[in-house]
């Protein structure tokens, strides 16, 4: 008797939306016209859908005054606000690919990002949390003092030419994003609409940038139907209905926050409520209890970071009924509480990455709490997943191996880099993830463990690689390994093992001060030791888990799943 084979599909009744989002936002725009669409709390704006759509359509415009032609990037280097969500939808109107930066990035990856995808424009946020982006952005382009706004000529952003600010100050050689959106004239509406009967469903939309294990991130490239679809379909799995309310307190230049939050709402006719411009726990408490949110979105140390708050009994969440947590494995004691404390009764879990636009496994919201806990659920609509072992052989159901993945939400590929492409999507379309996984008999899925050595601290993924690059240009540095060590509140810890060039010295501080503000806050190692070598094979491979083992000796750490 043959064995069932690890091989899934999402067979579904329910078709693909096959449209572009300019096409399809337009439409629930005229369909939800009166509907609230965006709650922003901390800029106190509130949008109908109405209302929406004559901001977008205005940005949309205002961009295309300037210049910029369908296929061209515009960067959006932002925290959370009413801003990054009209951005996203006027530019996808106006078949510019926006390329999301993440509001952590410091100087040097800022460079790497705008120069690797070619961005001919910049939209910035003057500073956020520590971050200030104005000064940052100078360093690089000092031509900004002395240029036209929209003329620049960047020595190190050679692509860069349009600068757009947020907020009412104005700084030398930038646009304000306040100027473009002036009320359109009839012709440039006229002008808009027949260019969204020319932009085609795989154009692609969306650049993201994803860590890799050669060190500089890359750029994964969405179409309108890869993320159209995935935000309706994640939508789908935790029953948005028009009139539902989401809490959205991910961030938007992540998938969590702009597709599954974003596209998820517009999909369903839902509104967007944003609670602040980071995650906040108290501000997500007063978001759902004022707001009377349906649904809430994180990953599970923001949920945590609520039911820990010391004023959490004083809210009334009686409004929730179901979200998502995603980003990191959940806890069963978390969603217990989750169910029993924030009436989240549906709650799902999803995994997925960046790459298939981001969600292919997602809970159900009529699931058992252990199956919710302990799975990721089943394949999403559409997809098609199997898991094979090392020399790429689909394996029996309930054997580990890598997952692969395939359908509409694979991306396109990595900007600019065939090879890279080549290597994670195979000729038969299939993306492989570097995830190991377990499918059972049922069709559920669980995630084992990593093939690549990526670590995952409080959701945001870190690939060692990038850091050891970074701290290799450190003059003192002769070698270095970075692991993930177990860490209670993050998951896991960034810990460097350095070996220090011969007669000179080096210390914990010197090599913190080194990544600050070249590096984000989250790749900076919290644990750092100067050791004489690494523990190696027989034929010189580094052993990383030697390295984590050692280290949480030292630091008498447990592993998170156990502490």
């Amino acid at each position: 008797m043959s064995k069932t084979l690890s091989y899934v599909h999402g067979a579904s009744g329910q078709a693909l939306i096959g449209q572009t989002i300019g096409q399809y936002f337009d439409e629930a725009c005229a369909r939800h016209a009166g509907q609230e669409a965006l709650v922003v709390r901390h800029q106190n704006v509130r949008l109908t859908y109405a209302e929406l759509r004559g901001k977008v359509d205005a940005l949309a415009c205002g961009l295309r005054r300037l210049g910029l032609a369908p296929g061209e990037r515009v960067g959006l280097w932002s925290q959370n606000n009413h801003e990054w969500a009209l951005a996203q939808f006027a530019t996808a109107k106006a078949g510019l690919v926006l390329v999301n930066i993440n509001p952590a990035y410091r100087r040097s990856e800022l460079e790497y990002a705008l120069n690797k995808v070619g961005c001919r424009a910049l939209i910035l946020s003057p500073a956020f949390k520590s971050s200030d982006y104005l000064a940052m952005l100078a360093d690089l382009a000092p031509e900004l003092a002395h240029c036209e706004p929209g003329l620049l000529r960047a020595h190190r952003l050679p692509s860069l030419e349009i600068v757009i600010r947020l907020g009412a100050e104005r700084s030398p050689g930038m646009l304000n994003f306040s100027d473009l959106l002036a009320p359109p004239g009839r012709d440039e509406l006229a002008d808009l609409a027949e260019l969204g009967e020319h932009l085609q469903f795989d154009d692609p939309i969306n650049i993201q940038f994803t860590s890799g294990t050669t060190g500089n991130p890359k750029g994964a490239t969405l179409s309108h139907h890869n993320i159209l679809n995935n935000g309706f379909f994640v939508g789908e799995a935790i029953r948005l209905s028009e009139g539902d309310r989401v809490c959205i307190p991910v961030p938007l230049y992540h998938c969590f926050g702009m597709v599954m939050g974003n596209l998820g709402c517009i999909t369903h006719g839902a509104t967007m409520v944003y609670p602040s411009e980071a995650f906040e726990p108290l501000a997500v408490l007063q978001a759902v209890a004022e707001e009377r949110c349906t649904a809430s979105y994180g990953v599970p140390t923001m949920f945590i970071a609520q039911l820990d708050h010391p004023d959490f009994a004083g809210f009334d969440l009686s409004s929730l009924r179901t979200g998502i947590m995603a980003g990191s494995p959940c806890p069963i004691e978390v969603m217990k509480r989750v169910i029993d404390k924030m009436n989240m009764r549906e709650v799902t879990i999803a995994y997925g990455m960046t790459e298939t636009s981001p969600v292919s496994f997602q809970s159900g919201a009529d699931d058992s709490i252990e199956r919710r806990v302990s799975t990721v659920g089943r394949v999403q609509p559409h997809c098609e997943v199997k898991i094979v072992d090392n020399e790429g052989r689909i394996v029996p159901r309930g054997t580990p191996g890598e997952l692969c993945t395939r359908g509409y939400s694979v991306m396109l590929g990595y900007w600019g880099d065939e090879a890279k492409t080549a290597e994670a999507i195979d000729k038969a379309g299939w993306m492989h993830t570097g995830d190991l996984a377990v499918i059972d008999d049922e069709g559920f899925c669980n995630i084992v463990g990593r093939i690549k050595d990526m670590v995952i601290r409080g959701g945001e993924n870190i690939y060692p690689r990038e850091i050891e690059e970074f701290l290799y240009r450190h003059p003192k540095v002769l070698d270095v390994q970075v692991v993930g060590v177990p860490d209670p509140k993050y998951g896991e810890e960034l810990c460097a093992w350095i070996i220090v060039r011969e007669g000179l010295r080096l210390t914990e501080d010197e090599v913190r001060a080194f990544c600050q503000g070249q590096i984000a806050h989250y790749k900076i190692p919290r644990y750092i030791s100067f050791v004489e070598s690494f523990p190696m094979t027989v034929t010189g491979k580094i052993q990383k888990f030697q390295i984590r083992e050692k280290m949480k000796q030292t630091l008498g750490l447990l592993d998170s799943a156990t502490a």
